[in-house]
């Protein structure tokens, strides 16, 4: 396996568990959340914008390489990263509208 295709590899993978870790910490937060725990569920809303941040950094990377002329090679498993990680991030952002919204009617 060339150098390239093998960080390339490591990058999806990161981006990857990253991504599934930020998804599984917000399904986490709803149902701490639909349980009226609002504190756990706050820690593990920030738990997954921590892990989205490790992703997006890793894209990041990938990008930066890609301007600067470095061929990124793009393979299945990047789509498939990439599709994981916006998929992530949406379900963090519909989670913590959720996570608000529970709040919001526990306290009335």
């Amino acid at each position: 396996m060339a150098a390239e295709n093998h960080e390339t590899t490591n990058q999806a993978m990161q981006l990857m568990i990253n991504a599934g870790d930020a998804k599984e910490e917000a399904h986490q937060a709803l149902r701490a959340a639909r349980d009226g725990d609002f504190d756990l569920a706050k820690e593990k809303l920030t738990a997954a914008r921590e892990k989205l941040n490790v992703a997006h950094n890793v894209q990041t990377a990938m990008l930066t390489d890609e301007a600067q002329g470095k061929a990124v090679q793009l393979t299945l498993l990047v789509v498939h990263a990439q599709d994981h990680l916006m998929t992530a991030i949406t379900y963090v952002d519909l989670a913590e509208e959720l996570v608000a919204l529970y709040d919001r009617l526990d306290q009335r």
